[in-house]
């Protein structure tokens, strides 16, 4: 049985008090000092968890006063117990009667364990373990669930994502079904560095991407007729300077949407630029623009002593 490296931070062998981004298949560009209260995420919930022993070549963990030393110490004593029941099986042969002397237990070596600690965070201190908070790791941030909605496990892109709760058919087609209101988060492409640039650039796509066509090219509402600019200014997003731009769009089927692109640096790592989209059908009295504005207010660093990251801080409509 083989077990993947989940995605997370991980010590950079080739630089020294830096850790690198896993994403579960390879290594990325994003980097951030080693900091020892900010473990990798499955290595807080699991201590005593090895990466380098399940998938890729992870880098190893520091030598000082490690889980290395009491793994070693652990298999050499394990060695010289089995080596003592050997030992005296031998000295005492067969006995008188002709008959062996039933052997006792062997010896095996425990499973290594990991020194209980009060450092280690519950699922209840956790923002990944509060349903009213959608936690990207890669990027740094959260931001609040509103009141209805879900984190779904899996989405086409991969992307950490929130959406309204029920499902509805799309008005384009039969064949496929739509989500009223979608938030997603992701990193910037390589290269991009200017908020205002990416925001201006990714409108399209999150535009396309809610209206447009779904990923098997299904015209989901008929395809986009028409938009037109709502707003697009300098925005204050997790204490960077960021930029908002958000659109009104006419679909050729169903009542149209707005969508928004958010783009703001990373507080963490390289601070890579960060993109939030959010898209909401249009007329629909539970999802007013007004929300979009109280989302994007929402979005905070993790850890964040002001406000726990988010945590405990979903929002209504």
């Amino acid at each position: 049985m083989s077990f993947a490296t989940p995605p997370g931070w991980y010590p950079d062998a080739g630089t020294p008090g830096t850790d690198r981004w896993w994403d579960g298949t390879a290594w990325t560009a994003h980097t951030r000092p080693t900091a020892a209260a900010h473990p990798a995420p499955y290595e807080t919930a699991h201590p005593s968890y090895a990466p380098q022993a399940f998938g890729p070549p992870v880098p190893p963990p520091p030598t000082q006063g490690g889980s290395r030393t009491r793994v070693l110490a652990i298999t050499l004593s394990s060695l010289l117990v089995l080596g003592a029941a050997v030992t005296a099986a031998i000295l005492l042969g067969p006995d008188d009667s002709g008959t062996r002397a039933a052997p006792g237990p062997t010896a095996s070596a425990p499973a290594p364990t990991a020194p209980a600690t009060s450092a280690t965070p519950s699922s209840e201190d956790s923002p990944d373990g509060d349903p009213g908070v959608l936690v990207d790791q890669l990027n740094g941030i959260t931001l609040a669930v509103p009141d209805g909605w879900e984190r779904p496990e899996n989405t086409s892109d991969d992307a950490p994502t929130i959406r309204t709760a029920v499902s509805y058919d799309c008005p384009g087609t039969s064949a496929s079904f739509c989500y009223r209101g979608t938030v997603s988060t992701r990193t910037a492409r390589a290269g991009q560095s200017d908020p205002k640039a990416i925001a201006e650039a990714d409108i399209t796509t999150a535009a396309d991407k809610a209206y447009e066509e779904d990923v098997l090219g299904r015209r989901t509402h008929g395809g986009i007729t028409s938009h037109k600019v709502l707003k697009a200014e300098p925005v204050a997003v997790a204490g960077r300077t960021g930029y908002l731009v958000r659109w009104r769009v006419v679909t050729a089927k169903g009542p149209g949407g707005v969508v928004q692109s958010v783009a703001f640096p990373s507080t963490v790592g390289s601070e890579t630029p960060v993109i939030v989209r959010l898209a909401f059908d249009a007329d629909r009295p539970e999802l007013p623009v007004s929300l979009m504005d109280t989302i994007t207010r929402s979005i905070r660093p993790i850890g964040d002593s002001a406000t726990s990251g988010g945590v405990g801080a979903s929002i209504g409509p």
